[in-house]
């Protein structure tokens, strides 16, 4: 028995040496969609094996650590994601995944060096262990961008180490935890969390990208958020270059957008500060000295918005309400109608229980009307 698992040891690092040659390795590229025109404007590069019996990536790129041929192995994966680079289509751009702990490495780093100019690319960092030190990785991180790559953080919403990946590393591209994205439509909650992630990336300048998109249900919940790029089976599963989205849903997402009069309330909602009488918000303010606005609530029931000088006196002046998919036109149609002095209030926006979720601002409302959403470039 023990000869028997050293004959298989020497054997699989016969292969993984062969791997990290280039050898029997193959790249599969996943198509990435714009929900508002309905086309494909980027591909996921993903790692496949059809030269060796075994097939699952994970299995690969843990023997490859194990071994300490983690960089020489991502390096051959990364030059089989880029050897098609040259006939991407026009207007798309390219995702690969790379584990930031590698950046450094000469063998990674090397791929770079081969590609020249990386505008068009997003260099996806995917890592399952915490990072040591971000200040580290800062150099490395701008040298990409140097180049001409955009940044992508993976697993978005997943728990603690993603959020600190967002706050250190300030991505292009935010790409939401499939776990997140998985029965959208039916789970308040997890639009809620979207729609906050949704806020911090435009905040930062940074595109929300969901992928694990399966049913049609849920990229319908997606495109109604704002979510302006998604990727998942449903569209399009990992192929050779460059397959194109199925008529149907692209016909689906481009008919809805020219449809919606220019979205709804929900894509511009923010979460804000509540309390249940104009006293505790006045501890609020008291405690908070940037805070601006919090919303006086009467259960989970919006009342109005106070100001740290209407909390200290006790005014309630109550606000507008309008309900989540509220269009975005008739919002600031509704809105013009108030009395001058509160005319450019922000709107208190429920669901469809009447439940707070949170408020549109009439500079969010005006800009979603006159811009609506962008677009990538590649």
């Amino acid at each position: 028995m023990p000869a028997l698992r050293q004959d298989q040891g020497a054997h699989e690092a016969a292969e993984l040496a062969r791997a990290c040659s280039g050898e029997g390795l193959a790249s599969a590229y996943q198509p990435i969609i714009d929900t508002v025109r309905g086309t494909v404007v980027g591909y996921e590069a993903l790692t496949r094996f059809p030269g060796y019996p075994e097939k699952d990536p994970e299995v690969w790129f843990a023997r490859a650590h194990r071994s300490g041929s983690a960089a020489a192995f991502e390096a051959a994966a990364l030059r089989s994601a880029f050897a098609h680079r040259g006939s991407l289509p026009a207007n798309c751009f390219l995702t690969v995944n790379v584990s930031p702990r590698l950046l450094p490495s000469p063998a990674v780093r090397s791929v770079w060096a081969e590609q020249g100019h990386l505008g068009g690319v997003v260099v996806e960092l995917t890592e399952q262990t915490p990072i040591d030190s971000y200040l580290e990785l800062e150099p490395h991180v701008e040298s990409l961008r140097a180049a001409g790559a955009l940044i992508a953080v993976d697993d978005a919403g997943s728990g603690y180490a993603g959020l600190q990946h967002l706050l250190a590393l300030r991505p292009s591209m935010i790409k939401l935890d499939r776990e997140l994205v998985r029965d959208i439509d039916v789970d308040e909650a997890k639009r809620a969390l979207i729609e906050m992630l949704g806020l911090f990336a435009g905040r930062v300048d940074a595109w929300v990208l969901a992928e694990g998109v399966e049913r049609v249900e849920e990229l319908d919940a997606l495109a109604a958020l704002g979510v302006p790029l998604v990727q998942g089976y449903l569209l399009g599963r990992p192929a050779p270059p460059w397959q194109a989205l199925d008529v149907d849903l692209a016909l689906r997402l481009s008919s809805r957008s020219r449809t919606a009069p220019a979205s709804t309330v929900r894509g511009v909602i923010e979460p804000v500060a509540t309390a249940v009488s104009p006293g505790s918000a006045a501890a609020l303010f008291a405690a908070n000295p940037f805070l601006t606005d919090v919303v006086l609530l009467d259960g989970r029931r919006p009342v109005a918005i106070l100001t740290e000088e209407g909390a200290g006196l006790g005014i309630v002046t109550p606000g507008m309400v309008v309900n989540v998919d509220t269009p975005v036109d008739e919002a600031l149609m509704r809105s013009i109608t108030r009395e001058r002095g509160t005319r450019f209030a922000p709107l208190l926006v429920t669901d469809n229980a009447g439940r707070f979720v949170g408020i549109a601002r009439m500079e969010r409302l005006i800009g979603r009307m006159a811009g609506g959403l962008p677009t990538p470039s590649g």
